[in-house]
């Protein structure tokens, strides 16, 4: 049985920027370039158009910038995941571009193999941040503006809010399944309530969420907590 590739959308402002990108996917028989896009304006209406997978999205465009135009994509509510690849590592514009909807940052300068890798993950819905900076980003952010629970917070039930904060320590489904002594099926059943009970997007969104409702805080090692009774496998 065939396997349909994850399509994906280039959005930079710079032609050899995505020859380049392109070139590197092309190389993926599970990626698929199905357009691009110079600036914000068309990276909008080619994502609209395209219904791609991914986009990888430049900040720095004309007419619009990919944060805004990020925003506005998921404000339409497609399921495109978009992935801010950049070469600017400054604190306020990765938290910008997760807080508008970005499924994950990337820096322009890594590997070829990271970023097939990172195309992939982002499909998958899976966290895709670059552990160096992004939880510094997070919390030097989101607790400098004070704790505010999101809409839907109270709807979680307490095992929902220990998966949210596992979550938010980059455990994987795997490892959050083996903390909390359930199956992988289980844990995955638990997220998905979860972002949907919180209207997150991904895992991404759910580890911002995490810091802007105080359950994790700079300088704490956010645990389980104990006293709820584990699920049945």
């Amino acid at each position: 049985m065939t396997t349909m590739p994850i399509t994906v959308l280039l959005a930079d402002d710079q032609e050899l920027v995505r020859t380049g990108l392109r070139m590197i996917l092309a190389g993926d028989d599970q990626l698929e370039v199905v357009g691009e896009a110079a600036d914000g304006v068309q990276a909008f209406d080619e994502t609209i158009r395209l219904c791609p997978d991914v986009v990888l999205m430049d900040i720095a465009m004309p007419r619009l910038n990919g944060i805004e135009a990020t925003r506005r994509i998921v404000a339409t509510g497609s399921p495109a995941r978009v992935v801010m690849l950049t070469t600017f590592d400054r604190s306020e514009l990765v938290y910008d571009a997760l807080t508008a909807g970005a499924s994950g940052f990337l820096l322009k300068d890594l590997p070829s193999a990271r970023l097939t890798d990172g195309v992939r993950a982002a499909a998958r819905g899976e966290e895709l941040l670059a552990p160096q900076i992004t939880r510094r980003l997070i919390e030097e952010f989101t607790l400098a503006s004070g704790v505010r629970p999101p809409p839907g917070y109270e709807l979680l039930t307490e095992r929902e809010e220990e998966v949210l904060v596992l979550v938010a320590r980059g455990l994987s489904n795997a490892e959050i399944a083996s903390d909390l002594y359930v199956s992988v099926q289980t844990v995955k059943s638990h997220v998905a309530r979860m972002l949907a009970k919180l209207g997150l997007r991904d895992r991404v969104q759910a580890v911002v969420t995490a810091y802007e409702c105080g359950l994790v805080r700079p300088g704490e090692q956010p645990s389980s907590h104990p006293s709820c009774p584990p699920d049945s496998p």
